[in-house]
């Protein structure tokens, strides 16, 4: 299979209430599938929505914050868990059609919260992906994930894997991705900004691999529908209301070749991106640079990538 199909759902995602989101997220997936994706990407935490108001509002990181709280609850109360039977529409749309589903969830992880990709395929399990370093406030929301999380999907075209945001940014995390020798990327932003264009299609030309730079598109008014859908809090209501704008995540999401020239953009709304891949070019483009091979120098360079997994307790 030389050309494969692909899509980007940029959409907006119903925030908090992700048993309403994992609906929403299969109609979104079924119709790019309909129109003729074999892989199709979400962006970062689409199932659940980007935390916001750790960035825009006012006073979200002050010790002991009720709003804050309040939110933190509702997360671990709705996030997907280990074999969660609330996936499967998601899945049985996998194994129905044939396609690879790439999508962002809050995951709960004992009593913590992790940033999570989910990579669906047709008849296996979901591929978890547990982002390695929450940036900069999302630390107040999410643990790191370890290296027991850093894999790929083989599919009958070529293998699948996928980052988050700053990983993106992490040289021994992309390095230990390339060897894993991706022929699709997934990217998952909140939104695809011009820094982060940059980052997705880098990682394109280095890892000579096609990558979906996926992005979400999410408002204010999201957030209080996805907080009342979940019962409501005034305390949360009240942190929420405080963001000054109204629309925070714009979308942006793009495509791009392992040349790194992009072959798909979208705009700042909803849309569901498409572009055909043709295969051949990454082996065209690995003749002149293969970063984990030819262009490599394991005589002065070594990686060593620890796949444990870090419970931090072993009963013996």
């Amino acid at each position: 299979m030389s050309t494969i199909a692909a899509a980007i759902v940029q959409g907006r995602p119903i925030p908090l209430a992700i048993g309403d989101g994992i609906a929403q997220a299969t109609d979104l997936a079924r119709e790019a599938i309909d129109g003729g994706a074999q892989v199709v990407a979400f962006g970062e935490t689409f199932l659940g929505g980007y935390p916001l108001w750790l960035d825009e509002a006012p006073g979200a990181a002050l010790w002991d914050h009720p709003g804050s709280k309040a939110l933190h609850r509702i997360l671990l109360e709705n996030a997907v868990v280990s074999n969660d039977e609330r996936l499967l529409p998601l899945q049985e749309l996998c194994d129905a059609s044939g396609a690879v589903i790439s999508i962002g969830a809050h995951e709960r992880v004992r009593n913590s919260l992790t940033n999570t990709q989910l990579i669906f395929r047709p008849g296996e399990d979901p591929l978890p992906h547990r982002k390695l370093v929450p940036t900069h406030g999302e630390r107040l929301v999410w643990m790191r994930g370890d290296g027991s999380t850093l894999g790929v999907h083989q599919a009958e075209w070529g293998r699948v894997g996928s980052l988050i945001c700053w990983e993106h940014w992490m040289p021994l995390a992309r390095a230990a991705m390339h060897n894993l020798g991706e022929s699709v990327h997934v990217a998952a932003w909140p939104t695809v900004r011009e820094s982060y264009a940059i980052a997705g299609r880098h990682y394109a030309m280095e890892g000579r691999c096609y990558v979906l730079a996926a992005g979400l598109v999410q408002h204010k008014e999201d957030m209080l529908d996805g907080l009342e859908r979940c019962g409501g809090s005034a305390e949360a209501r009240k942190l929420i209301e405080a963001i000054p704008a109204d629309v925070l995540n714009k979308g942006g999401s793009l495509i791009a070749a392992p040349d790194a020239s992009v072959i798909a953009q979208a705009g700042e709304g909803e849309e569901i991106l498409h572009a055909q891949l043709d295969l051949s070019a990454i082996n065209e483009g690995l003749a002149s640079l293969d970063t984990d091979g030819h262009y490599s120098r394991p005589d002065v360079f070594e990686l060593s990538v620890d796949t444990r997994e870090k419970d931090g307790v072993k009963f013996a």
